[in-house]
C-alpha cells in the first residue's frame, strides 16, 4: 500500500465545521480524513462547549464526528421544548449537509432515558431513522415500556444489574440489552461529570458501532491499512509528523510495562519525537503472529525483534545498551476511531526482556519463611522465560510446555 512521502508535509487534521442550528442544537460534519459519512442524531444533557476535549476525552458530538458521522446534537434544553419537531429538524439538517452520505439511514443515541422517552413515540414517523441506542438505569421501567412501540433495532445500555424479576438480557436482531453492574447511573456514558466512567463508556460505544454500522451502511474503513500506515511511519520512514497525522485530535498511547507514551497530541508528539521513533535500533522489526480485526479495533500478537545497541526508552528506559539480541512477544490493542487511531495499548513480559539482556538472574533470594517452617536461607528459581518465549509463540512445538512446573526453591 503506498503511503505519503515524508519529505512533504503530512495532510492537515480534518477541519472542525460546526453549525449552531438554534440554541441547544448543533451540526458537526465528519471529523475523518474521508470527510463524508452517514448521519446520526444524539440527545444529550446540557453542557457548555460542544467541541470540548478534556484530558483526552471528547464530547459526544466530537466523538461521533471522529467516528466519521455527520452529527446533529440536541441538548436537553432544546428538546424539552421542541420534542418531535426537533427530530424532524435534525433530519432536515442532515439531508441538507453535503458531507452526509447516505442520507436515508440515520442513527439516534439517547444519553438520557428521559430524553429518549420524549421522542420515542415520534420515531415511527421518520423512516430515515434506522437504529437507536439508549442509556438508562436498570430500574428505569419507563424506558423499557417506551421500546415496545419502536420497530427499528434498539440497543439499551443499563447501569446496574439485571433486575431479579427480569429474564436474561435480550439479544435479538431487534433489541439488545446490556447491563453494566459496576455503573451506578446511566450517566456513566456522559463525559465532564463525576459519574462518567471512561472504560465502561468505551465498551458501550463499541457495542453501538456494532449495531449501527451494518444498518447505516458504515462508515466502513480498512482498519488494517490504517494501522499498517501508522507503524510504517513509526518504524520504516520514521516521521513523527506523519505518524501523528494518522491519529485523532487527542490520541493516547500506553506501553503497559513501562507506562511510557502520552495522553493528548502535545505530549504524545513529544514522546514520539524524543523517546520513540528515533530511539529504536536500526534493525528493529515487527513480526506479526496473529491479527484480530473488530468493528473499531485491531488486536495484534507480534514479536518485536531488535538489537539492544542503544537506550530504547519505551522498553528499557535508562538501561545502557548491552548489544544483546532481543525478541519480545507483544500484544497490541489498537482502537481506531473512524479512519484515524485513537489509542494503542501495548503489553509484554518485562521479565523476559530483562532475562534476554542478562539483567535478571536465574535464581533470586526468597525473603519469606518456607511452608515447612525451615528457617534456612533459600532461593527461588525465577519463573520467567527468555528468548524461548518468542520461539514458542512462532512455533508451538519449539519449546516443551509446562517445564516451569518443575521449578523449586534451593537452599543456599
Amino acid at each position: 500500500m503506498p503511503f505519503n512521502d515524508i519529505s512533504k508535509p503530512p495532510s492537515p487534521l480534518p477541519s472542525t465545521e460546526l453549525t449552531e442550528v438554534m440554541p441547544g442544537v448543533s451540526l458537526l460534519r465528519p471529523l475523518s480524513r474521508r470527510g463524508t459519512g452517514p448521519g446520526i442524531i444524539i440527545l444529550t444533557p446540557d453542557y457548555e462547549d460542544p467541541l470540548a476535549i478534556i484530558e483526552g476525552v471528547p464530547s459526544p458530538l466530537v466523538k461521533w464526528a471522529e467516528e466519521g458521522y455527520a452529527v446533529v446534537e440536541i441538548q436537553a434544553r432544546a428538546l424539552q421544548t421542541g420534542k418531535g419537531h426537533l427530530i424532524k429538524c435534525a433530519i432536515e439538517q442532515l439531508e441538507g449537509c453535503e458531507k452526509c452520505e447516505p442520507k436515508d439511514k440515520v442513527g439516534l443515541v439517547a444519553y438520557d432515558p428521559n430524553l429518549w422517552n420524549l421522542v420515542a413515540s415520534t420515531l415511527s414517523s421518520h423512516s430515515s431513522i434506522v437504529a437507536a441506542a439508549v442509556y438508562a438505569d436498570a430500574s428505569h421501567e419507563a424506558t423499557s415500556k417506551s421500546i415496545a412501540g419502536v420497530s427499528i433495532p434498539v440497543i439499551r445500555h443499563f447501569a446496574g444489574t439485571v433486575p431479579a424479576d427480569s429474564t436474561s438480557p435480550k439479544k435479538s436482531a431487534a433489541a439488545k440489552d446490556y447491563y453494566y453492574p459496576k455503573a451506578t447511573s446511566y450517566k456513566f456514558a456522559v463525559p465532564f461529570q463525576d459519574l462518567f466512567h471512561y472504560n465502561t463508556e468505551a465498551i458501550s460505544h463499541t457495542r453501538n458501532l456494532t449495531l449501527f454500522k451494518p444498518v447505516m451502511e458504515g462508515p466502513f474503513f480498512d482498519l488494517e491499512a490504517i494501522w499498517e500506515e501508522h507503524t510504517y511511519y513509526e518504524f520504516a520512514d520514521r516521521s513523527m509528523e506523519h505518524t501523528m497525522s494518522t491519529m485523532v485530535q487527542e490520541p493516547y498511547v500506553n506501553h503497559v510495562p513501562t507506562m511510557t507514551g502520552g495522553i493528548g497530541r502535545t505530549r504524545l508528539s513529544h514522546f514520539y519525537q524524543h523517546n520513540f521513533i528515533f530511539n529504536n535500533s536500526a534493525d528493529a522489526e515487527l513480526e506479526l503472529i496473529s491479527r484480530t480485526v473488530g468493528i473499531d479495533r485491531v488486536v495484534d500478537e507480534f514479536i518485536f525483534n531488535f538489537t539492544h545497541d542503544q537506550v530504547v526508552d519505551w522498553i528499557l528506559p535508562g538501561v545502557p545498551p548491552t548489544n544483546k539480541r532481543v525478541e519480545i512477544p507483544m500484544m497490541a490493542v489498537v482502537n481506531v476511531r473512524g479512519d484515524r487511531l485513537y489509542h494503542e495499548h501495548i503489553s509484554w513480559d518485562q521479565g523476559s526482556v530483562l532475562r534476554q539482556i542478562g539483567l535478571l538472574p536465574e535464581y533470586l533470594p526468597f525473603p519469606y519463611a518456607l511452608p515447612d517452617g525451615k528457617a534456612t536461607a533459600a532461593e527461588y528459581r525465577v519463573p520467567v522465560g527468555g528468548i524461548e518465549t518468542a520461539d514458542k509463540m512462532r512455533n508451538r512445538n519449539a519449546v516443551p510446555s509446562n517445564e516451569m512446573l518443575g521449578f523449586k526453591v534451593r537452599e543456599v
